[in-house]
């Protein structure tokens, strides 16, 4: 059999050697067991399938949920035979001519491999059908399908025992690229199989690299950079909805990056020919929706970004997992924020109550994982129930937290705190429950119990939640308690725990990253001591340099550049004019008007002062409004009515005029002279325009105290418009 095995492979794959636990699976397989396989993905789960049935007598029945990913296989195998029909699929996208001919093959023993979607395999024809065909063996791929613990559940997968029995005794074989302890248990039972021989191979990647990071306002900024310093590399960038799945591709497009967005929204064609753009290199990135991915084979992706954290770790695993599939370099980086956290909750609430324990309970191990400061490869194999030494092990400095260790503290006396609760609650709490014993906060269940009236009620108080939580997910990983897989997420003492009970030595703990709003800070920073915010120093020459610029103009200081503007100028170090003109509140006209002395200005302080400029920050936005900034400079220069044109927008009029100013402060000409001519005379036109001249700034209110009730909001507001038009435009 070894013979046969080595030369079948090398006949019909052209390998000379087996990778990881390959050969042993397909041994199971062809001596007709039942068999489990856990690989990861890209550690060549299909071959595990596909060389039995190349080998075997009659038809293997593949079940699989993605059919973009069952044509990529019936095209690989139907590569390595002269014979098409080798390998069929069998899904609603057939045509009866095409189910004849399926038929016929499997029929004539031409047929090895049949892909079918579990919801064609319950058809009563089809079944009826192949009960009459030598079939040999079923292969279940992507199982944790079956399992409601799973990331993907498809209730159609639970039935799946039922319709193989009806066809034929034959082996089950179940490949899935992730599974927890939980899963796999409910996928033997669900299947029948619990009898199956079990292999599971390392979900170790070690050429991976993790990162996470808190997500603040500026995260799109910080894609952006990450992005452009990788030209040219292939990467995915996950986001939960199907609309910021558009604007992130949008914002990365108008930001010079070949990117392409994929989500079940677009037609099947544009999704196709988005995913052949990233394959053959026509595009650098892919902004999706989890549901892309399943069907890619592409070795060489350098980095997975999560613009929103996913609901489990599975789905997290899997993601990242296809990046450096080459073995090359492989960037994970995910972008965390609580705040997500809690949407997701205000989704599931709508679902029955065992999905929603479910579904909180993986959301918790996710949050566990964001925040943890220990390695997050341990702390993600341990998920996994796989030991990981991060002294020694392959890969162990390939995170955040090892290159940038956190501070640490001698933490025995909570420990034994926290011990104490789990045993004298007698192991009956889940980890909330247990946090709240702690911390002596009362709820229903804990005084059903009569748990509040107990003397170890409240020994935690002098700690924070957050703390004994980051603890409590600490002595998880090195295993001194345990969460029981049957009454998901209840805590049991485990042996090392009793032990370390009885006899506490020293536990040196890892202080958790604290992700809350207020440590959020801006990307853009300078890179001066202060270290972040504005440049006051350059603030005041910008200011000195406007008034001279306005002087000379004879105009006011605020008709050059607003205020708003010079701050971001002290942001952002422009140093060209069409960076400049990308400067809030500025534009191409105003930026080519009064540019020149500014970035003559900003150029020989940043020179001088030794600054590093964020040059890659200047972010332009998609001009999501710039097809309606259009419509309103079209119009007003073929002088409709402005009620007319806020009306047809559905806009109302101070929204109108908020739009037009925009239009004016970015330095663009826009006409309005006939709308104030119905306002106002040639006085009072006159009047306004000599205030705006002599006056400070040009607020609003102030103009509203000077003219004491003379003239309304909406008319100053116009005239505003018509002053900037005339002398900064």
């Amino acid at each position: 059999m070894q013979m046969d095995l080595h030369s079948s492979l090398k006949k019909f794959f052209g390998f000379n050697t087996f990778k990881g636990l390959q050969e042993e699976v397909i041994k199971s397989i062809v001596a007709n067991n039942n068999t489990f396989v856990i690989m990861p993905t890209g550690g060549g789960k299909s071959l595990c399938y596909q060389l039995p049935a190349l080998m075997k007598e009659g038809t293997a029945i593949v079940v699989s949920p993605l059919i973009a990913l069952m044509k990529n296989q019936v095209d690989a195998i139907r590569g390595v035979s002269e014979n098409n029909g080798i390998a069929h699929v069998l899904n609603s996208s057939l045509n009866k001519t095409e189910v004849a001919k399926v038929k016929d093959d499997i029929k004539k023993g031409v047929t090895k491999l049949l892909y079918v979607a579990p919801e064609s395999l319950i058809k009563e024809e089809y079944v009826k059908f192949l009960r009459t065909q030598k079939i040999s063996f079923v292969a279940i791929d992507e199982a944790h399908c079956i399992s409601e613990w799973g990331h993907d559940f498809r209730p159609e997968y639970r039935n799946l025992k039922h319709i193989i029995k009806a066809i034929d005794n034959v082996p089950v074989i179940c490949l899935t690229a992730t599974a927890t302890e939980k899963v796999q248990e409910d996928i033997l039972k669900t299947l029948g199989i619990t009898d199956a021989n079990r292999f599971k191979a390392s979900f170790n990647r070690p050429n991976l690299f993790y990162e996470v990071r808190p997500k603040t306002k500026e995260v799109e900024k910080d894609i952006i950079r990450f992005v452009k310093q990788r030209p040219g590399k292939s990467g995915i960038i996950y986001c939960l909805s199907r609309k910021k799945v558009e604007e992130i591709a949008q914002i990365l497009q108008v930001n010079g990056i070949k990117a392409v967005p994929y989500h079940a929204g677009l037609d099947a064609k544009t999704r196709v020919k988005h995913q052949d753009m990233f394959l053959m290199e026509d595009c650098d990135v892919v902004v999706a929706t989890i549901a892309f991915g399943m069907g890619i084979d592409k070795p060489d992706v350098r980095y997975v970004i999560h613009h929103d954290i996913p609901k489990s770790l599975e789905s997290y695993y899997q993601e990242t997992g296809r990046a450096g599939r080459d073995d090359g370099e492989g960037y994970c980086l995910a972008f965390y924020s609580y705040k997500d956290i809690e949407k997701l909750e205000k989704f599931m609430a709508s679902k029955p109550v065992a999905e929603q324990e479910i579904g909180h309970a993986l959301l918790q191990e996710v949050v566990g994982y964001a925040e943890t400061s220990m390695n997050r490869r341990k702390y993600l194999l341990h998920y996994f129930g796989e030991e990981f030494d991060e002294v020694n092990g392959e890969g162990a400095d390939m995170d955040d937290n090892s290159r940038n260790p956190k501070k640490k503290h001698e933490a025995k006396e909570d420990v034994v705190k926290l011990l104490t609760v789990v045993k004298k609650s007698l192991q009956k709490y889940k980890a909330k429950e247990i946090v709240r014993t702690l911390k002596g906060k009362e709820n229903a269940l804990l005084t059903s119990h009569k748990t509040h009236l107990q003397p170890f009620f409240g020994i935690g108080k002098d700690k924070s939640s957050h703390y004994w939580m980051a603890l409590l997910r600490q002595i998880l990983v090195v295993n001194f308690i345990r969460k029981e897989i049957e009454q998901y997420g209840v805590i049991k003492l485990t042996k090392e725990g009793e032990k370390f009970l009885k006899n506490p030595t020293s536990f040196m703990m890892t202080e958790d990253h604290i992700y809350d709003d207020e440590n959020e800070t801006s990307i853009i920073t300078n890179t001066k001591s202060s270290g972040a915010g504005t440049d006051d120093k350059l603030i005041k020459l910008l200011k000195d340099l406007r008034k001279k610029v306005a002087t000379k103009q004879g105009v006011p200081p605020f008709a050059v550049f607003q205020d708003p503007s010079l701050d971001d100028m002290a942001l952002k170090y422009p140093i060209t004019l069409d960076e400049l003109s990308k400067v809030h509140g500025v534009g191409e006209g105003k930026a080519r008007k009064f540019g020149k002395d500014f970035i003559k200005l900003i150029s020989d302080y940043v020179e001088e002062n030794d600054i590093l400029r964020p040059d890659d920050l200047i972010v332009k936005s998609t001009g999501v409004n710039s097809g309606l900034k259009l419509f309103i400079i079209q119009n007003t220069d073929k002088k409709i009515p402005l009620e007319d044109i806020a009306k047809s927008k559905g806009l109302e009029m101070d929204e109108l005029i908020g739009e037009m100013e925009s239009i004016i402060y970015s330095g663009t000409k826009l006409n309005i002279d006939y709308a104030i001519d119905e306002l106002l005379d040639e006085d009072q036109q006159e009047e306004i325009h000599d205030y705006f001249m002599d006056a400070e700034n040009d607020k609003i209110q102030e103009a509203l105290d000077e003219f004491d009730g003379d003239y309304d909001e909406e008319e100053l507001r116009l005239m505003r418009i018509k002053f900037t038009n005339e002398v900064a435009n």
